[in-house]
């Protein structure tokens, strides 16, 4: 399980687990410290993908149903012992929703809550969009695509650095571009309360249609930032102290 997950404040008596799912690109350096910043009750893995960190020698998972797969064969465990809540940001948000369907469809488990980041509902015009799209082959032209996705990249100085970021995001945005979700008007996948959350200085996203997905309560929050906003500290003590309460809210 440590190849998949880095949780770097162990806390084996927590009444629930938040796994977490970075954006395109990402690792588990941001993420993972959260672990640190909830109070005992809530135990916080962060999800690492092969191609990247310690998994940099592996090769990156070729679609959606590879993660997914991974993900629940290795914690079906533990996802099934103890309440769980899935955070996701950007391309992370499309990867925890097809895990909590995947779970929900063939387990019967789903998250206490889902608390979702800067991405367009999946069964909108404005996804179906980035879906349809074509990822380009030149670095300049995919930068700029990634802009159209939501991402503010800032490129590094360092050819290396900079080479692996685009070969990393790349993969994920191939992953991306495999996830399909047909929604129709009986099908409410789940039960469990949604929050949405996004940057105000962030390009728009197709978000009402997260409503459609649970019948439970869906709530929106903007914050002060761009499509990174999460990683502001007085975004990130927000984004703390409001997972906490909604967690300890649900009757766990």
């Amino acid at each position: 399980m440590e190849k998949l997950v880095a949780c770097v404040q162990k806390r084996p008596d927590a009444l629930c687990r938040l796994i977490c799912f970075p954006w395109a690109g990402g690792g588990t350096s941001q993420l993972a410290q959260w672990g640190r910043l909830f109070n005992d009750s809530i135990e916080v893995f962060c999800i690492r993908l092969p191609g990247r960190e310690g998994r940099h020698e592996e090769p990156f998972a070729k679609d959606m149903a590879s993660v997914v797969n991974e993900v629940t064969s290795v914690l079906l465990k533990e996802l099934k012992e103890k309440p769980f809540a899935f955070f996701g940001h950007s391309v992370g948000t499309y990867m925890s929703l097809a895990v909590a369907l995947h779970l929900k469809e063939n387990y019967g488990l789903e998250p206490v809550h889902l608390f979702l980041s800067s991405a367009h509902a999946p069964n909108s015009a404005g996804h179906l969009t980035l879906k349809n799209g074509t990822i380009p082959d030149d670095d300049e032209d995919f930068l700029a695509c990634m802009e159209i996705f939501g991402g503010n990249y800032e490129v590094p100085q360092d050819e290396e650095i900079r080479k692996n970021m685009l070969v990393t995001c790349r993969a994920d945005a191939i992953v991306f571009q495999s996830f399909s979700f047909e929604k129709t008007e009986k099908n409410i996948p789940f039960s469990c309360d949604v929050t949405y959350f996004y940057g105000s200085d962030d390009k728009m996203y197709d978000a009402q249609g997260w409503r459609e997905l649970t019948c439970g309560d869906t709530s929106f929050y903007q914050l002060p930032g761009d499509h990174f906003f999460l990683l502001k500290p007085s975004n990130e003590s927000f984004l703390i102290k409001h997972i906490t309460r909604c967690i300890e809210n649900a009757g766990l």
